[in-house]
């Protein structure tokens, strides 16, 4: 995943709304959003090449969500896949706080990444580059491929779309969720951070929703929890060259 916006006990109604791109090349095998046979609990899309996911949720009231950091020059050799740690975050019955504990213990076994998970009572942030724990306040964030809230241009551009949508009524307005997240206008060049991929790059890299000629914006997400634990999860991706929406609402039977 390379995007996600969050209203974190920001909307009387609803105790979290995320919207949320995952870029990836389109070669890369992919399943949409479904509850997975191995993990009945979890709901998330899945990495076909790794077998782990960028977003989920679960039954049990968990959510995740992971984007990469950056970093062409970091070395790749002997590393697990990022995209374990949702897995296995979701299917465990540690608390946030515990499971980030041990995920800093094995933090270089991973490349860069940004950690953000939670329940029905409390968000983290992790980021095994500054390897600190940090326990989410009630506001808005947006999060890419650098820290928490670094003020790219589309982090902060889409804060302030997320700000628009989520004000409009007491219900949410998924449509307009979805068309913050299809927002491709590229930041001007001398706005645009220099993360080491040269400034073409960096331009290609530099909207929320992403097309190039081989990667680009492989699914767009938007979900929330309501104040009385209903989950509404709706996903739609891009499956061998056609868009397939998948629409799921359940209530969260068990609280961890």
């Amino acid at each position: 995943m390379c995007i996600l916006f969050i209203a974190y006990k920001k909307h009387p109604e609803y105790k979290i709304i995320v919207a949320a791109n995952r870029d990836e090349f389109y070669e890369r095998p992919t399943a949409k959003a479904h509850f997975w046979k191995d993990e009945p609990t979890i709901l998330a899309g899945r990495d076909l090449q790794q077998m782990g996911t960028w977003m989920g949720v679960s039954t049990k009231g968990r959510f995740a969500a992971l984007t990469n950091y950056r970093d062409p020059h970091e070395p790749k050799d002997n590393k697990i896949s990022r995209g374990q740690i949702i897995r296995d975050y979701l299917s465990s019955a540690s608390a946030p706080e515990e499971f980030l504990h041990t995920l800093q213990e094995q933090r270089s076994s991973y490349q860069g990444f940004n950690l953000i998970i939670g329940n029905m009572d409390s968000l983290w942030y992790y980021s095994n580059i500054q390897d600190e724990t940090k326990s989410m306040s009630p506001g808005i964030y947006g999060l890419s491929n650098h820290f928490i809230d670094t003020p790219w241009p589309k982090v902060e551009n889409g804060k302030k779309d997320l700000v628009r949508c989520i004000e409009k009524s007491d219900s949410i307005n998924k449509e307009c969720l979805f068309q913050l997240l299809k927002n491709s206008d590229p930041a001007n060049r001398s706005e645009l951070p220099d993360t080491g991929v040269g400034i073409e790059w960096e331009e290609k890299l530099s909207p929320i929703f992403i097309e190039t000629e081989h990667y680009g914006t492989r699914s767009s997400t938007v979900f929330t929890v309501d104040n009385n634990g209903v989950v509404d999860f709706t996903e739609r991706s891009l499956i061998e060259g056609k868009i397939e929406t998948v629409n799921v609402t359940f209530e969260i039977n068990e609280r961890i």
